[in-house]
C-alpha cells in the first residue's frame, strides 16, 4: 500500500512540473506574440496630434479661404475672382481627402446631423435639387438634401465640365445663384469650425478609450479607416464605372470631381491619406506609430504587413497608369480596362485591410458596406 501511494505522489509531482512548464511557455511576449504589450494609448495620441487634428486644421484654413473667395466673387463676379474661387475650392477639396476618414467624435452623427463626410462631402450632387433651391432662393441647408450642399455642390456651381468660364460668369448674373454660393460655403465653414473646436476637448476622451471593443477609440478609428478606403473603391472608382449593385452601364458623370475634371487628383491624395493612417505618418512626412506597428506586435502580423504593403504598391501602380491630365470620366469612356484594373487592385487590398486585419487585431467591423466583402 505504501509503495502504491509513493508511486501516485510521483505521478502528481510529474503532472505539476509539466503543467508549470506549459504555463511558463505561454507567457505573453515569449513564444506567443499577442500584442498585449503594445501601447495603444500612445498610438491614439500620435494619431490625434499628428494626423487628425492637423488634417482638420488644414481643412479649416482652406475652407475659410474658399468662403472668403466666394464672398468676394459674389460681390464682384469677374473672371479673376472666379479663378480665385476655383483655386481655393481645389485646395479645400484636396485638404478634405486627408480629413474624411475621421467621422467620429465631433465629426460623427448627432441627432439629425450625419457625419461630416455626408454633410459636406456627399457626391454626386443632385443638380436638380440645387437648381430648385436657387430658384426658390431658400438655401438654409437644414434639410436632408445632403446631395445638394457641401463641397461637391459648390464644385457644380463654379466649374463647367463641358463649357467655359464665360458661361459660368453669365450664370452668376443671377443674384439667387450668388446667394446660394455664399450660403453653401458659409455652411461648410460652420460645420468644419465646429469639428475643429470639438477636437480641442475631445482629444483626451479619444486617447483614453484605448481598448478594442466597439465603443473604443481604436475601433472607431479602425472602422472609419476601412470605410474611407472602401469609399475609394466603391464610390470613386466602381460607381462611375457602373460596377455598383443595380448599375447596368458606366455612368462617368457620377465621378467625384466630375465638373472640375480633377477626379484622379483627389483619388491619389485620398490614397496617400489612407497610407498615412496605415503608417501613422503625418501629411508632412513625420513618422509615427500606426496600424502597421500595431500589427507587427501580434502573431501573424508581420506577414500581413508585407502582403498589405505589396498590394498597396499595386494599387498605386494601377492609379499612376491613368494620366492625371485626362479627366477620369473621359478615361472611363475611352479606356475602361485601365480604370477597371484600378478597381480590381483595390478589391484585392480590401481583404488585407478589412478581413485579415480585423481578425488579427480583434477589432470588429461595425458598419455595413454592402459590397459583399
Amino acid at each position: 500500500m505504501t509503495q502504491l501511494l509513493t508511486q501516485q505522489r510521483k505521478k502528481w509531482l510529474m503532472l505539476l512540473v509539466l503543467s508549470g512548464g506549459i504555463s511558463a511557455c505561454s507567457q505573453p511576449g515569449e513564444t506567443v506574440n499577442t500584442g498585449r504589450n503594445f501601447d495603444r494609448k500612445a498610438m491614439l495620441q500620435q494619431y490625434a496630434d499628428n494626423l487628425i487634428r492637423p488634417a482638420y486644421a488644414d481643412l479649416q484654413a482652406k475652407v475659410n479661404a474658399l468662403n472668403t473667395a466666394a464672398t468676394i466673387f459674389a460681390g464682384a463676379p469677374t473672371a479673376a475672382n472666379l479663378t480665385a474661387v476655383q483655386t481655393t475650392w481645389t485646395d479645400a477639396y484636396t485638404a478634405w481627402q486627408y480629413a474624411n476618414a475621421y467621422n467620429f467624435g465631433p465629426a460623427g452623427e448627432e441627432g439629425i446631423r450625419k457625419g461630416l463626410i455626408e454633410e459636406i462631402g456627399t457626391f454626386p450632387t443632385t443638380t436638380s435639387k440645387v437648381e430648385a433651391t436657387i430658384a426658390a432662393n431658400n438655401a438654409n441647408f437644414n434639410d436632408f438634401n445632403r446631395d445638394a450642399r457641401g463641397l461637391p455642390a459648390v464644385e457644380y456651381l463654379i466649374f463647367n465640365s463641358e463649357g467655359s468660364n464665360a458661361q459660368i460668369l453669365t450664370s452668376f448674373q443671377l443674384a439667387n445663384r450668388r446667394n446660394f454660393l455664399t450660403a453653401a460655403t458659409a455652411d461648410i465653414k460652420r460645420r468644419v469650425d465646429e469639428v475643429v473646436a470639438g477636437w480641442n476637448t475631445y482629444t483626451n476622451s479619444f486617447v483614453s478609450r484605448n481598448g478594442t471593443d466597439a465603443g473604443s477609440a481604436t475601433s472607431e478609428l479602425y472602422n472609419e479607416f476601412i470605410r474611407s478606403y472602401e469609399s475609394i473603391k466603391n464610390f470613386k472608382v466602381a460607381l462611375p464605372l457602373g460596377k455598383r449593385p443595380g448599375q447596368t452601364a458606366a455612368e462617368p458623370a457620377r465621378a467625384e470631381g466630375y465638373y472640375s475634371g480633377q477626379s484622379l487628383l483627389f483619388i491619389k491624395n485620398h490614397l496617400t491619406a489612407i497610407e498615412n493612417i496605415w503608417y501613422g505618418r503625418s501629411r508632412d512626412g513625420k513618422a509615427g506609430v500606426g496600424f502597421k506597428e500595431y500589427l507587427e506586435n501580434v502573431e501573424g502580423g508581420q506577414a500581413l504587413v508585407a502582403s498589405t504593403e505589396a498590394q498597396l504598391g499595386n494599387v498605386r501602380k494601377a492609379l499612376n497608369a491613368l494620366p492625371e491630365t485626362v479627366p477620369l470620366s473621359q478615361q472611363i469612356r475611352t479606356n475602361p480596362a485601365a480604370v477597371e484594373n484600378v478597381l480590381n487592385e483595390c478589391q484585392k487590398l480590401t481583404r488585407f485591410f478589412k478581413s485579415d486585419m480585423s481578425s488579427l487585431l480583434g477589432i470588429a467591423i461595425t458598419f455595413a458596406s454592402g459590397d459583399g466583402d
